[in-house]
């Protein structure tokens, strides 16, 4: 990739990286668009195998989007979308940290907290779409469902519902 192209890309996955406001999950689609659709960098396959990967790995979610650089330019492309990813949405979570301790009490800033909350799980509904459509066949979607409904409408701890998927896997269900 020539210069002007990682600039364009790491001004995309910054500008995309503010938008991670429900998790970094959340803008999975908006990258798909970005590296599959766009620009071309990879196919779908290697970007849902990319997001699967980071998933299983310890850590937290953001992790996906070094792993989505690596399969781009190795080492250095992890390096650059990790920070790239991770540079501009940390600067607002600590900017609005620091503005909602000071200021949490007031009606407006209440209100858009509820207001962010539909739009967290929409957009996680949408990559969960995204990487579903990668494996038609009906296990993975019926274990993606039913393990939403109990992290939805149980108090089981997710590291169970992690173990059973792992244990599924291992049995070749999924």
């Amino acid at each position: 990739m020539t210069v002007v192209a990682w600039l364009s890309l790491v001004g995309n996955v910054m500008a995309v990286s503010i938008l991670s406001v429900g998790g970094a999950l959340t803008v999975a689609p908006e990258l798909s668009r970005l590296l599959v659709d766009r620009l071309r960098l990879m196919d779908s396959a290697s970007f849902a195998t990319s997001v699967a990967l980071a998933q299983a790995a310890p850590g937290p979610n953001a992790l996906y989007s070094a792993v989505l650089g690596y399969q781009i330019a190795g080492l250095s492309g992890a390096v650059i979308l990790l920070v790239a990813f991770m540079a501009p949405s940390t600067a607002v979570a600590l900017a609005a940290a620091r503005f909602g301790a000071a200021r949490g009490h007031h009606r407006a800033l209440v209100a858009l907290k509820a207001g962010l909350a539909p739009i967290s799980i929409a957009m996680l509904v949408a990559t969960a779409w995204i990487l579903a459509s990668q494996t038609p066949r009906p296990a993975p979607i019926l274990v993606a469902l039913v393990t939403t409904l109990l992290a939805w409408r149980t108090r089981l701890h997710l590291l169970w519902m992690v173990g059973a998927g792992a244990l599924l896997g291992i049995l070749g269900v999924l």
